[in-house]
């Protein structure tokens, strides 16, 4: 069974004009780093509990 990679440690391998590439150092993925900042809120507000009064 694969398990899902969160890319804890990431870095830079290229840079064009207002775009960046970065590659996860765990299973090597390459994305754009705004893709990887996307993860990162999705990944936030999935683990904050909710705070809704009822």
């Amino acid at each position: 069974m694969a398990t899902i990679c969160k890319h804890p440690k990431v870095r830079i391998v290229s840079r064009h004009e207002d775009c960046e590439f970065v590659e996860c150092l765990e299973c090597g993925d390459v994305f754009d780093s705004e893709e990887f900042r996307d993860m990162e809120i999705e990944e936030n507000a999935e683990s904050e509990p909710s705070t809704e009064d009822a």
